[in-house]
């Protein structure tokens, strides 16, 4: 009886662990609602109100569509125009991750 019980609390933690793995947000997506949200929007728009003060290029633009993840990552760690440089604030995997996940909004 008490191999049972002990089975299924076992059981009862790794469930509860799964769920809450499965909702955690990925690295790319926190760096990215933290350092790039405010200005390219939720969904990459840059329909913010800095976005649109800014005039920050939405992710359906051609010129942004034109660049590489390479571009992209170079862009974010020096900075452009007026988005500051990250290679101070972020490491290069934080960038990458950041870029990836705005890239899938290309799709």
């Amino acid at each position: 009886m008490r191999k049972a019980n002990q089975s299924l609390l076992t059981l009862a933690a790794v469930l509860s662990l799964t769920g809450a793995v499965g909702f955690a947000q990925s690295s790319g997506e926190a760096t990215y609602k933290a350092k790039c949200q405010s200005c390219h929007g939720p969904t990459g728009m840059a329909n913010s109100g800095a976005g649109k003060t800014l005039k920050v290029k939405p992710v359906t633009d051609p010129a942004v569509m034109k660049m590489s993840a390479a571009e992209m990552i170079e862009a974010t760690r020096k900075g452009m125009g007026k988005m500051p440089a990250y290679k101070d604030k972020l490491s290069d995997a934080q960038i990458k991750a950041a870029v990836d996940y705005f890239r899938a909004f290309m799709k």
